[in-house]
């Protein structure tokens, strides 16, 4: 995210920054990955699996292990996060503990929102808008409009992602008493949300086509990657059959994303 929002910036990114931001991105990723993992095997989420084996459900790591992989990825970040701060501004602490108070609380503590329906609100507000805008601030030290169009854009495709993660999961998630979306929507109403959030980027493209230049078209073309995993959950799809719609949500997310920023990129060579 800090690479694809480094090559959209007006002049010529601060190359340290980017670097700063992407491990701040990285570790948090990490973080809350090691959070989930250690949460939810504690309260026995994780006990019937459907999806790849996990450390502390599948006895492949301690839970206090995995509890302190998860605080020294945290701290990674915010180590970090506090040197992008002394050099723009003081309120991207905030922006940061906030940031890991989510990654922490999605299935932590004693009310996860993970848990009651709230992960797709919070990871588009975190891993869209946050990630997104925060990067452009700290590489130019001001948010310009656009920087909104494109954390939206990514913001429903991490989006997408969680849907399909639950989507799998249903089952299991029923039955250990997650009420993630998907559960609440049931299975084919969750397979139509997945689809919608899988082509709501296009809006968001065309947002950017208006407000940048029409180069952030090329995002479109990201879109061929996705038409394989959108056609696997619409045919019914399910259990370990998702397992690769995960990985190619993912690769979507990557090609668009960046297809994006390369175009906003040739526009303003192009202009300038």
């Amino acid at each position: 995210m800090a690479l694809a929002a480094a090559l959209c910036v007006e002049r010529e990114p601060q190359w340290w920054r980017v670097g700063l931001t992407l491990v701040v991105s990285v570790a948090l990723q990490v973080g809350v990955n090691y959070a989930n993992d250690y949460s939810d095997g504690v309260r026995g989420t994780d006990e019937v699996r459907v999806g790849p084996t996990r450390l502390t459900a599948g006895g492949l790591a301690s839970a206090a292990a995995v509890k302190r992989a998860a605080l020294l990825a945290f701290a990674v970040a915010a180590v970090a996060g506090l040197v992008l701060a002394a050099m723009t501004s003081w309120w991207i602490i905030a922006v940061g503990v906030a940031a890991i108070l989510a990654a922490w609380f999605y299935t932590g503590g004693p009310n996860p929102y993970g848990y009651i329906g709230l992960g797709e609100v919070f990871v588009f507000v975190f891993f869209g808008l946050v990630a997104t805008v925060g990067t452009v601030y700290v590489l130019i030290e001001r948010i310009p409009g656009s920087s909104w169009w494109a954390g939206c854009l990514a913001g429903v495709l991490a989006c997408a992602l969680l849907a399909v993660n639950n989507l799998r999961d249903i089952p299991t998630d029923t039955v250990a008493g997650k009420r993630t979306v998907a559960v609440r929507l049931g299975d084919r109403r969750a397979r139509l949300m997945y689809q919608v959030l899988m082509v709501l980027p296009v809006a968001f493209v065309v947002a950017l086509c208006v407000s940048e230049t029409w180069w952030a078209a090329l995002g479109l073309a990201g879109l061929v990657a996705a038409l394989p995993a959108i056609a696997a959950v619409r045919d019914g799809a399910a259990g370990r059959a998702l397992i690769p719609v995960l990985g190619g949500t993912g690769r979507a997310q990557l090609i668009i994303g960046l297809a994006t920023a390369v175009g906003i990129a040739i526009g303003r060579g192009s202009a300038g």
